[in-house]
């Protein structure tokens, strides 16, 4: 784990010890209320012209061309390009702070929802799941709505799962059919296409439901493993979707990065093989 060595306004030519970092209104970079072009930037290494503000790290942490540094564990998170940033988790960041390096978790959401797939239906759920994924350093590449089929919900989950290993998903979400009724498949659609069972996201996000309405024992959300995809399934409202990532979000970026071999990394920075499928 790596700590920020300083923090350089470069417009001012000064030095700071405690900044703020955020987004404007328009998705804008500020830092301390003010827009800035933040960049990483290595100790040691000439700054860059576009720069307006500098977050500076040890030279041995090569910042990503394209992945998130998280601050304080998370707490505030940059995303990184070759020579810019953008913040998707404001806070405050000072001088010493922990600082790591994460890899893009590529994602899919998935909605499930007769009534979605043929236009009846705003979905509201699958949208909710996309902004809540992005806070662990998440980017969706991958999204579609399908009835409640069994053959369809699996067909398109192998489909994302097997990709080739630079498009492959690392982290696969579908949302609705885990009730009781007839039409509500989606479990054995997972079950139908995976390798490993992961029964405690099911469980925490159960006991999490129950705190909000004696019925949540009802929902058969369930986690399953196919390759290097980890597949979650999660209920179909926006609010249930909300109360049940809440209840695994601590630890889902970690089980990410322990199927894929990252977790042994510094700073998650070195490329990892993925298992192809027959």
């Amino acid at each position: 784990m790596a700590r920020i060595l300083g923090l350089y306004d470069v417009k001012r030519d000064k030095w700071d010890k405690l900044a703020y970092i955020h987004s404007g209104a328009d998705g804008t970079p500020c830092v301390n209320g003010e827009p800035a072009g933040i960049v990483i930037h290595c100790a040691g290494e000439d700054m860059p012209l576009c720069a307006d503000y500098a977050i500076i790290i040890p030279k041995g942490l090569s910042p990503l061309d394209e992945g998130y540094m998280a601050i304080n564990s998370g707490e505030a998170l940059i995303r990184l390009s070759r020579d810019s940033a953008s913040v998707i988790n404001s806070g405050f960041i000072g001088v010493s702070a922990k600082v790591e390096l994460w890899r893009v978790i590529k994602a899919g959401v998935l909605t499930v929802s007769d009534k979605a797939s043929r236009g009846e239906r705003q979905d509201t759920a699958g949208p909710a799941l996309e902004s809540l994924v992005e806070a662990l350093g998440a980017t969706v590449v991958k999204r579609a709505t399908v009835p409640d089929e069994q053959a369809a919900i699996a067909s398109l989950l192998r489909e994302w799962a097997d990709i080739s290993e630079d498009e492959g998903l690392h982290l696969i979400l579908t949302t609705g059919g885990t009730g009781l009724s007839k039409r509500d498949v989606t479990p054995e659609a997972l079950l139908e296409v995976h390798d490993k069972l992961v029964p405690g996201f099911g469980e925490i996000m159960r006991s999490r439901s129950m705190l909000h309405t004696p019925r949540g024992y009802l929902s058969r959300n369930l986690a399953v493993v196919r390759g290097s995809s980890l597949i979650i399934a999660f209920p179909g409202s926006e609010k249930a979707v909300r109360q049940c990532f809440a209840a695994i979000a601590q630890s889902l970026r970690h089980g990410i990065e322990i199927l894929n071999g990252w977790d042994a990394e510094c700073g998650g920075h070195v490329h990892s093989d993925r298992r192809t499928r027959g």
